[in-house]
């Protein structure tokens, strides 16, 4: 497998390309930007469907914990509320993340790649970073699940005779979501926005209607009633932080969706129609609470009208479905970013539409994902118990991106010691008691997204580990350029017309499927150029940088590639635009060699433990081809296999 994964997780920094800054203000990778307004529209259903339709369940589920019904301590906790909105949501992630970007990108993984990999090769903040992503995939599971039962469940107030069938209800919805992501998002993508934005303006409606039941409500916005709550609460008043974390579970998206729009767009929309939903629409049912509205069921409903609750449900599920489509297209957009970096084998990936280099088809998430996520559905069965699973993954990956965030305000923003422990202390110490408070939930459900949070990082480690291992063993058969072509002279091997591409891994001399291909058939093309396809730490890369071609000997030519984590690699193309730079190569009849190994054990008994060379063999064997991962035509690649000992 010399060239199995030629975007060999050997993640290089490319030289200028990344100063912690967003790109200019005009421009998304180098594609003109919508209007401000339009951009935000589109923001509001990509970004904010997750935090979006959190009112759906958050009250309910910290209602339904019994830390007090009284007026205090309905003040208390919606006091709590909004200021967890206002500091982690506005203050953390749309005011301090989104300034710190991995050229435009955001999310624990670019942070990770720019101050774990590219800054310096720092083994510890790489691991950090990886295990939080894991962690999305864990959240990612629950969200769809917590959703749409949430919105369904909204039927049991208009007609209770409906609740046997919200259940298989609620699997055919999320089996049809998932079945439908081939298709792509194009279309329907486009209507997303304007729903989301009636959606939020029905939140602010319905949120106002519930404050005229009683105005007193808006003392919450005082943050010493959350203080008192918590100092007075004893433990359980420490323990529904975990529920009311709930209302930002959705806020690490904001960052991770940043380079789909731009920093400003998601601003705009979150101050301007957002944030101001939400607080009016978690105020409005406290308020009617306080004025004596029944607790039991869902209160978010309870603040509709009657003849307006089935079209309430209607929107609040196509509400839920946006959410969930979100939530599966930053799984497949995090799953390419991991491969890109090489910590994920090589999978399909569908393009579903020429305007957005965000939509795509991963279907091997897609397919597991559905899995997991119908079966947490089928398993929990409803909203309040799905509630217990929902928090701890995501309040564990916030915890890690403070960590991160303060690395970055020493080495982006070069801020001093204290000034960068103030800021990231005081989030840390707000994330490390919501994530303490969520911990008590592992036992009602929590442990779900960790099991699947901890099977993916094992997935993650065990293939980094085992290319790292493959290489070091592929470098222990390079054969020195000069060698190399004192051997070709030697024996007077016959040279063919043509040039030959060779793509491996190795950096460095004559690579092995160079030297397999030789002793094969005992013959050379004319020109041979030795071809590395390195992933930078950066999103996106120069053009202009993109290929260095150097001639190490009379015809034989060692070339250096280097695309962005976010990038498509396109070697043909690439090739292409060199002939225009460098008129020695011939171009025009072009053959490509890849290196294919199958994976063995060492017969030593020094390689890797046995059970993670057989995991590592059998991901190599499942992968997706090079060829297509580098679009390599088909009718002009030649693979040439051979065993390796790991």
């Amino acid at each position: 497998m010399d060239q199995k994964t030629v975007a060999t997780g050997t993640v290089q920094a490319s030289d200028g390309q990344t100063n912690g800054q967003a790109p200019a203000a005009d421009t998304v990778h180098g594609h003109p930007k919508s209007s401000l307004p339009a951009m935000g529209l589109a923001a509001l259903g990509i970004v904010f469907g997750d935090i979006g339709t959190s009112p759906l369940y958050t009250l309910k589920t910290v209602l339904a914990t019994g830390a007090g019904h009284d007026a205090s301590a309905i003040l208390g906790m919606l006091s709590l509320v909004v200021w967890t909105l206002f500091i982690i949501t506005t203050i953390k992630y749309v005011t301090v993340a989104m300034s710190i970007n991995n050229d435009g990108e955001g999310g624990i993984l670019a942070l990770m790649a720019l101050i774990g990999v590219k800054k310096n090769k720092r083994p510890v903040i790489v691991a950090v970073g990886l295990f939080g992503a894991a962690l999305i995939y864990g959240d990612g599971a629950v969200t769809p699940a917590i959703s749409v039962l949430s919105a369904l469940e909204g039927l049991n107030m208009a007609t209770p005779a409906v609740e046997p069938y919200i259940l298989p209800g609620a699997v055919a919805i999320l089996a049809l979501l998932f079945i439908c992501q081939p298709l792509g998002t194009q279309r329907i993508g486009k209507a997303f926005g304007p729903i989301m934005a009636l959606w939020f303006l029905i939140l602010a409606v319905m949120g106002i209607f519930g404050i005229l039941h009683n105005p007193a409500v808006l003392a919450a916005l005082n943050p010493i009633y959350g203080l008192h709550y918590l100092a007075t609460g004893g433990i359980k008043g420490f323990l529904v932080l975990g529920a009311i974390f709930l209302c930002v579970t959705g806020a690490e998206a904001l960052y991770a969706d940043m380079g789909h729009f731009g920093p400003k767009p998601i601003r705009m929309a979150w101050l301007g129609a957002v944030f101001p939903s939400l607080i009016l629409n978690y105020a409005g049912q406290a308020g009617i609470v306080l004025d004596g509205a029944l607790s039991d069921g869902n209160i978010f409903f309870r603040l509709c009208p009657q003849p307006l609750l089935i079209p309430l449900i209607i929107l609040a599920t196509l509400a839920t479905i946006i959410a969930s489509q979100a939530v599966i297209t930053g799984a497949f957009s995090m799953t390419r970013q991991a491969m890109r970096l090489g910590w994920l084998p090589h999978l399909s990936v569908k393009q579903t539409s020429e305007e957005g280099y965000g939509q795509i088809y991963v279907g091997a998430v897609n397919w597991l994902l559905m899995i997991v996520t119908i079966a947490l559905t089928l398993g929990f069965k409803k909203s309040d118990n799905l509630a217990g699973a929902y928090g701890v993954a995501v309040s564990a990956t916030m915890l890690m991106t403070t960590v991160l965030l303060f690395i970055a305000m020493r080495d982006i923003w070069k801020w001093s010691l204290l000034a960068a422990a103030a800021l990231a202390g005081f989030f840390f110490i707000v994330d490390t008691a919501f994530f303490s408070a969520n911990l008590v939930k592992i036992a009602d459900g929590g442990y779900a997204p960790l099991l699947i949070a901890a099977a993916v990082y094992g997935i993650m480690w065990i293939w980094h580990h085992g290319t790292d291992t493959l290489r070091s063993q592929l470098e222990k058969s390079l054969v020195p350029v000069a060698d190399f072509s004192a051997q070709v002279v030697a024996r007077k091997t016959p040279r063919v017309p043509g040039t030959a591409v060779f793509l491996t891994r190795t950096n460095l001399d004559v690579p092995p499927v160079l030297v397999w291909h030789l002793q094969h058939n005992r013959a050379l093309h004319e020109q041979l150029v030795v071809l590395t396809v390195n992933t930078s730490s950066a999103p996106w890369t120069n053009p202009s940088e993109r290929l260095r071609i150097r001639e190490l000997a009379p015809n034989f030519w060692r070339a250096d590639a280097m695309f962005g984590f976010m990038e498509r690699p396109d070697i043909p193309a690439l090739l292409a635009k060199a002939k225009d730079q460098d008129g020695k190569i011939d171009l025009s009849d072009v053959t490509y060699y890849v290196g294919h190994e199958s994976i063995e054990p060492r017969e030593d008994g020094k390689g890797l433990p046995r059970w993670i060379e057989m995991l590592y063999a059998a991901m190599a064997r499942n992968e997706t081809h090079v060829g297509d991962v580098l679009r390599l035509p088909q009718e002009q690649t030649v693979e040439i296999g051979r065993q390796v000992a790991i």
